[in-house]
């Protein structure tokens, strides 16, 4: 089974969210606007698979003046318009130009990435992935088990290093998760890898003391490899929904992101969480994953992720 098929299927559950509260999305766009139930019908269904209020109204204000002919062509339009967090670029797409081709990779500034959520929404997991992702693509690859206040998550970590032939820098087990980051960033440095992966903890005693631990890690990566880290990435588990973007927010505070990664896409009718992300947080979407397999972590293309969430097909250029 293709990728994007399996984006199709994974985001079965939101598709039939949309669906049964908005009812029939073929109608003429004119005609919907008209019809005061079936404006109220699209507002809830967006709100309930969790756009959010705020991009729900912007959304609904962009249908209304669309040049579509029906609402679904409107929707996915107005969607893929929320889904560009660049300000510049949505206003060529709303003018109608398309602002780059569909990108195959994602490049990451400079050579150390950052890796960071709460615990249980699979870090360790989707570092490997992307592991095996960049090896895919000729990169040389570093792990840092810096994760070291959960219960056997370097051993996790070192067990993909082994399976993927990445070497893992780890440290003891409650250690200081700042100098495991320090030896990695060293250590990459040295050997000109070409990326780092910095694994972090998810949970420590308070927020606080986890907030100020991921300064303390970006602080001392900056110090063995200056410049770096140069990447920043949150992973959210689409099925917290609102919850995972307040955790967002938190994370954004304490260390800017310059990315997000969204999994279990494939577990959730709320699919939506992926607009608030980037409009509140005005951060790109770098990856989505629908499933646990290697392959199933994917860059993210807003007009595939749209047209996939309609079913539609999704023409190649």
């Amino acid at each position: 089974m293709s990728w994007l098929q399996r984006l199709r299927d994974g985001l079965s559950k939101t598709r039939t969210q949309l669906n049964d509260t908005a009812g029939n999305l073929g109608t003429d766009v004119r005609e919907a606007f008209t019809r005061l139930d079936t404006i109220e019908d699209l507002e809830y269904a967006l709100i309930a698979a969790d756009v959010g209020r705020a991009a729900t109204e912007e959304i609904l204000e962009d249908v209304k003046a669309s040049d579509r002919r029906n609402l679904q062509d409107a929707l996915m339009d107005a969607l893929t318009l929320q889904l560009e967090p660049d300000a510049r670029r949505a206003q060529f797409r709303k003018l109608g130009f398309t602002p780059d081709a569909r990108r195959a990779v994602v490049d990451p500034q400079g050579h150390v990435v950052m890796v960071i959520g709460v615990n249980g929404v699979g870090k360790t997991t989707t570092i490997a992935k992307l592991g095996q992702y960049y090896m895919g693509r000729g990169k040389t690859v570093m792990f840092a088990a810096g994760d070291t206040f959960r219960a056997a998550a370097g051993a996790q970590l070192g067990v993909w290093g082994e399976r993927l032939g990445v070497p893992v820098v780890q440290g003891p087990e409650g250690g200081d998760p700042a100098a495991v980051a320090f030896d990695a960033a060293t250590a990459r440095a040295a050997r000109g890898t070409d990326l780092l992966f910095v694994d972090t903890a998810g949970r420590l005693h308070t927020k606080h003391n986890l907030m100020e631990e991921l300064k303390k890690v970006r602080r001392v990566v900056d110090k063995a490899d200056p410049g770096e880290p140069a990447e920043v990435w949150l992973v959210l588990d689409a099925v917290t929904g609102q919850n995972g973007l307040a955790q967002a927010k938190k994370f954004h505070e304490a260390t800017p992101l310059t990315g997000v990664i969204v999994t279990k896409l494939d577990g959730t009718a709320k699919g939506g969480i992926l607009v608030p992300i980037v409009r509140e947080l005005g951060v790109p979407i770098k990856f989505i994953g629908v499933g646990e397999q290697a392959d199933d972590l994917q860059p993210f293309d807003s007009r595939d992720f749209v047209r996939a969430l309609f079913d539609v097909e999704i023409p190649r250029s």
